[in-house]
């Protein structure tokens, strides 16, 4: 389903060497349209470069993108990202899906080939590595091995897939990270084509099914993360429904001082941006200060665009994205294509651009950042390092403590002293920082001073190393500083995404039975970018985001209860105090070491990217046009959500509904549907094991993505998901309000269920806050779930909720406040039927337990007319097939 626009609009072409490119020339457009390029944004220019390059309608989105500021939050655009990038966790559910529509097309009477992806789609399997084994060489083999054996059925379907789909590549396991492998290899900045006798250029965009797929804005490509659902629907030809965005300028100036790093920059600007507002909106980086910043500097920024709230946080090209894109082993011709192209289009950065060809902007004194951490549970939290012992007793005392503690509040371990406040996990993880030589290098050569003068982290620390590519290794074999940070405890465990997303593997068990005997509140320190409540270890209780270095130093210090630019670590070979400062390194020998990274590195590493190892090699793939559905899988199971999403039926009121969960502000997608420990004691612990499924082999729930048996009892089964209709309970419970029954929410929507009972949830501000994770939609979805109505909703799970039939509904602040609700009440949305158009007005009337009846507004959050179409189709998938077999008949 090809929608490139046959008019050709405004084509120029220029000279490369022997060659005449051709392009889309923003110049032209400009002059036909009467207005300057010079104070758009670029990542506007990106969108009217798309949107006339694809549309068959561009003229009227050029017209709105020419007064984008006017139509900012308003009007929509179809937009067309040239490529999908997929991490297995969400890919996998992904290509469940095409294949479920490949049934659902042979049903028909159709070719089942007709489902195929219309785009270039990479999934890089980097979400299933767990820190099972740690702390010594042994461990990356050891992980490896695990890996393999718990996801076999997994990796055979993905195999299965690459061999049955059309553009799908598959990187096995053990080759690094999506994100991290976008920027160093998949990633083209600009793009060729051939159309008959000319090639044609056009900028590099994506999107992906990781929230973190932002990580590509620094090399200058405009891509972000999309739910599941979104994505497929890209894959099968559909465009996004755009919003034309707001675009919030970030000047930087100055330097970073010495021994601040850039992830204390990002957790600073983390902190700034949640403040000033940036949900739903383009972040774009201006000002002399963007120089000073490397690349890697610029790609830990961008990774956490979604902890700002925004879309994505886009860095314009520039002569430093030229050297990484020549470091990395690009061509050199293609590099002075990108050049070109991007000199031509007028998409080069520009240090003068103004703070008024913002819709808003912020200034940002590079200078002015400091040391600093982020948590105990939300990465917009920052605190100073010198307040972080401060902020952490204020955690501890947060709650009452139980547990037969002694005079210094200090609980027995077998051969240690375990206390509050300390690390029991110490990760240096992929996602936002092992992108950056800097700070690895920094962190390395922290722990071979500290080694010299005879540190060590403490015994109770589980510590992990965990980068995001084969390249860091390298470089730091090369550097003599891999065996250091190793010595110091920091094995190397896989490559992959480990702790950040729960993987944290098991603590020792003494530790364990101590926390969980004391109530103790112990904290991990990772370099990753989610610290959610439960996410990264269900046995932790505070989560601190901190740079490589101050992972190490935290190790050894041993606790978060301590004001680390001032502790005493430990004490030398001739007893003397050593502090933070005594062992970290100089800023020149890091930017020395950097200079010995070279492209040689990256060209070896990347150039088997897509062959796996000799355990992959031994899965074998089935084959055929559709999939072999094995009905015994634990693993992989043809979803019945597919089947009940296509009958299509006008959606109707929703009459005296129960309330199956009552929450508060920043409920994430991690509460919603958690990626890490399944609890025997849980729906889906319980399923397993009536599977025959021994408690070590459960996995986690990321990785059972593609069983919803076992993710639609997953759902809201975070253990700290906190329902205001049940009291004092913390965890996946409610209450089954015919009976007052507390129960498992799974096991009351199944009562509801045979009872015929409409179900809703309420919420609180930025609901759906984390990751694309479209299984907390579906999984909503299959509870019984009709509409969630909440006062605010992150944009991608909205997006995912409509995608599976559900109406998202938003109602305002104080009129949610006033109704004082408890749970016990019944619910109606009237308006439902009526509704013909994208944010319908509709009413919420509420029958108290007393009797009394209240009634509040709400607005439908359909913003688009496609979003609508999606919603009258009960979702995505089934609209998306239904629309494919009309072209095609």
């Amino acid at each position: 389903m090809d929608h490139v626009n046959k008019k050709k609009y405004s084509q120029e072409e220029f000279e490369f060497g022997s060659k005449h490119l051709g392009y889309t020339s923003l110049e032209k457009i400009a002059e036909e349209n009467d207005f300057s390029l010079d104070g758009l944004p670029v990542t506007i220019k990106v969108l009217m470069e798309n949107v006339a390059r694809r549309s068959k309608d561009s003229g009227k989105s050029i017209k709105m993108l020419v007064r984008w500021k006017d139509y900012a939050g308003k009007k929509s655009i179809p937009y067309y990202p040239s490529r999908v990038l997929m991490q297995d966790f969400t890919g996998v559910p992904a290509i469940v899906d095409l294949a479920a529509m490949r049934d659902g097309a042979l049903s028909r009477g159709e070719d089942p080939d007709k489902i195929n992806p219309s785009c270039d789609v990479d999934l890089v399997i980097d979400h299933s590595v767990s820190v099972d084994s740690y702390g010594g060489p042994e461990s990356i083999e050891d992980n490896i091995k695990i890996e393999m054996k718990r996801n076999k059925e997994r990796y055979q379907f993905l195999k299965w897939g690459q061999k049955a789909f059309n553009n799908f590549r598959v990187v096995p396991p053990g080759n690094g990270i999506c994100h991290q492998v976008n920027l160093e290899y998949l990633a083209k900045v600009v793009c060729a084509k051939e159309e008959g006798e000319k090639t044609m250029l056009y900028p590099d965009t994506l999107v992906g099914t990781d929230s973190h797929t932002t990580m590509i804005n620094a090399l200058g490509i405009l891509g972000w993360g999309v739910g599941g659902i979104e994505a497929e629907a890209v894959m099968l030809g559909q465009p996004l429904d755009l919003i034309i965005p707001e675009v919030v300028g970030v000047c930087l100036t100055g330097k970073l001082k010495s021994g601040v790093t850039a992830t204390d920059l990002v957790l600073t600007l983390t902190e700034k941006l949640r403040k000033h507002g940036v949900v739903g909106k383009f972040i774009e980086f201006y000002g002399e200060g963007v120089s000073s910043l490397s690349l890697s500097e610029r790609a830990t920024i961008s990774n956490m665009s979604p902890e700002f709230g925004s879309t994505c946080a886009f860095f314009p090209i520039d002569e430093e994205s030229l050297r990484y894109l020549r470091v990395t082993a690009r061509d050199n011709s293609h590099v002075d294509m990108v050049a070109k192209y991007c000199l031509e289009q007028k998409m080069w950065h520009k240090k003068d651009m103004s703070d008024e060809s913002f819709s808003s902007h912020i200034h940002v004194d590079l200078e002015k950042v400091g040391a600093c951490v982020a948590g105990p549970k939300r990465p917009q939290d920052k605190v100073s390092l010198p307040a972080l012992g401060l902020e952490t007793e204020k955690s501890i005392m947060a709650q009452e403590i139980f547990g037969e503690l002694d005079e210094k509040g200090h609980v027995k371990g077998q051969s240690y002293t375990l206390s509050h406040g300390d690390v029991v996990i110490a990760a240096i993880t992929s996602c936002t920082n092992t992108s950056n030589p800097a700070v690895l290098i920094t962190a390395a050569l922290l722990a071979k001073k500290a080694l010299e003068l005879g540190l060590s982290i403490k015994p109770w620390v589980k510590a992990s190393f965990a980068p995001g590519s084969k390249v860091v290794v390298e470089y730091l074999k090369k550097l003599n500083l891999l065996e250091p940070l190793e010595k110091m405890g920091f094995y190397l465990v896989g490559y992959g995404c480990t702790t950040c997303i729960g993987n944290s593997g098991p603590l020792k068990d003494e530790i364990s039975q101590c926390i969980d005997k004391n109530r103790l509140r112990v904290s991990a320190v990772l370099s990753g970018n989610r610290n959610f409540e439960g996410r990264i270890h269900p046995e932790v209780s505070m989560n601190w985001l901190a740079s490589p270095p101050l992972v190490v130093a935290f190790a050894i210090a041993g606790t978060t209860k301590t004001d680390l630019t001032r502790a005493v670590l430990g004490k030398d070979l001739k007893g003397k105090n050593v502090r933070l400062s005594d062992i970290w390194p100089d800023a020149k020998q890091v930017d020395d070491m950097q200079m010995q990274i070279s492209a040689t590195m990256f060209s070896e590493q990347y150039k088997d990217i897509f062959k796996g190892n000799k355990f992959w090699d031994e899965l074998g793939d089935g084959g055929g046009a559709t999939y072999a559905w094995q009905t015994g899988s634990t693993y992989i199971q043809k979803p019945d959500f597919f089947g009940a999403m296509s009958t299509v039926s006008k959606k109707q009121d929703v009459e005296n509904a129960y309330i199956l969960a009552l929450l508060g502000d920043s409920i994430t997608t991690d509460h919603i549907s958690p990626a890490g420990f399944i609890p025997t004691s849980t729906p889906a612990g319980k399923y397993l094991i009536e599977k025959q499924v021994d408690q070590r082999d459960f996995n986690s729930y990321g990785a059972r993505r593609g069983n919803h048996h076992v993710m639609v009892r997953g759902t809201f089964a975070n253990i700290k998901l906190k329902n205001l209709c049940v009291e004092n309970l913390l965890g996946g419970f409610t209450t089954h309000w015919p009976s007052e029954e507390i129960l498992p929410i799974y096991d009351a929507c199944q009562r509801y269920k045979e009872e015929k009972q409409s179900l809703v949830v309420i919420a609180g501000k930025e609901y759906g806050t984390g990751s694309s994770r479209d299984w907390a939609a579906k999984g909503t979805m299959m509870l019984g779930v009709k509409v969630v109505v909440a006062k605010s909703f992150e944009r991608i799970h909205r997006s995912n909720l409509i995608g599976m039939g559900v109406l998202p509904c938003q109602v305002s602040e104080a009129d949610l406040d006033a109704l004082s609700l408890t749970g016990k009440e019944r619910v109606s949305v009237k308006g439902i039927e009526k509704m013909e158009k994208v944010n319908a007005n509709l009413q919420m009337v509420i029958e108290h337990p007393d009797g009394r009846m209240s009634q509040v507004d709400l607005k439908s959050r359909l913003d688009t007319e496609r979003e609508y179409d999606y919603y009258q189709n009960n979702g995505v998938l089934p609209y998306v097939l239904k629309e494919i077999i009309a072209n095609d008949s």
